[in-house]
């Protein structure tokens, strides 16, 4: 089971703290450090000093770290044409050495796509599949070839289809709970389906669904990887998983339900239930990014144990 450091920088983190919990999963061994893709805060904190863009802050770290993965959970289809975010996504592969991941999905908050003057369109599903398809097609083109495309919502025309990433392929992760078109899209491009804050019995349900895509797309069943996404709020003791329960504005009885909360020993326990619906993989939620200690005890005590 890989953990991986996922992030919410919207509700109110500067580049140098992402900086700092980068490199500190870096250094504690975690297996990437992903990023949410927001420029507005949700809940009650005022978000300052303000949104830092996903792909500038991962070409920042491209250059700033050596080892570890970084991506995006998720890009909203909304927010960047395919052609540009194929190229941006490929350039900051190169500045990584080939240590990044795509994560797409549809973009769903309304209220920062009017605080920024982004258009939110009424079809979103439309047009996130056509972005799969733009992007992943740019990325597969040889460099003697060009790239035509002409769907409902784009068109390419001759694009000569560069600059290539250094991985080929590029993973790209697609999530969701959508009963049909969700495995579907992800049978189709994705390398890695991640479910979000669901139920191990939830989650199971889905990662069925999506198994049944890919052997319907006729694919090897290893060839997907099946991840999850669950907030973390780990204490070595009773007053330590209270302490970081308040500092996030969550109660410790809905975070042992919901996410991965509790003692090591108990977050260990949880985790093997959901590797065995299949989980590969656990992004974890980290809220706080002032407690680099929480870190540290996922990664002696819980990541040492997996």
């Amino acid at each position: 089971m890989e953990l991986r450091i996922f992030t919410e920088p919207q509700q109110g983190a500067d580049y140098p703290t992402l900086l700092q919990v980068a490199r500190a999963a870096e250094d504690l061994g975690f297996g990437a450090f992903f990023r949410s893709d927001h420029y507005l805060h949700m809940g009650s904190v005022d978000g300052l000093p303000g949104p830092t863009d996903a792909w500038i802050t991962l070409a920042g770290l491209a250059r700033e770290t050596s080892r570890i993965r970084l991506g995006t959970l998720v890009t909203a289809a909304t927010f960047r044409l395919p052609g540009p975010l194929a190229i941006q996504v490929a350039q900051v592969d190169q500045m990584s050495g080939g240590r990044v991941e795509l994560g797409l999905g549809t973009g769903w908050f309304a209220d920062e796509h009017t605080a920024y003057g982004i258009p939110f369109p009424d079809d979103k599903f439309g047009r996130f599949e056509e972005q799969l398809a733009v992007i992943t097609g740019l990325w597969e083109t040889g460099l003697d070839e060009t790239f035509d495309f002409t769907g409902k919502y784009y068109e390419l025309v001759k694009s000569p289809a560069l600059p290539k990433p250094v991985q080929q392929p590029v993973p790209v992760i697609v999530g969701g709970q959508g009963p049909k078109r969700t495995p579907r899209i992800a049978a189709r491009y994705a390398t890695e389906f991640n479910i979000p804050f669901l139920s191990v019995d939830d989650s199971a349900a889905q990662f069925d669904r999506v198994r049944a895509a890919v052997a319907a797309q006729g694919r090897a069943a290893d060839s997907m990887v099946y991840s999850s996404a669950l907030v973390a709020c780990v204490g070595s003791n009773e007053a330590e998983i209270a302490r970081r329960a308040d500092a996030i504005g969550r109660e410790v009885d809905e975070l042992r339900a919901n996410g991965l909360a509790g003692s090591p020993a108990e977050v260990v326990d949880k985790i093997g239930r959901y590797r065995e619906i299949g989980t590969q993989r656990i992004y974890l939620q980290i809220l706080d990014l002032a407690d680099l200690d929480h870190l540290a005890l996922i990664a002696d005590e819980v990541a040492a144990q997996l």
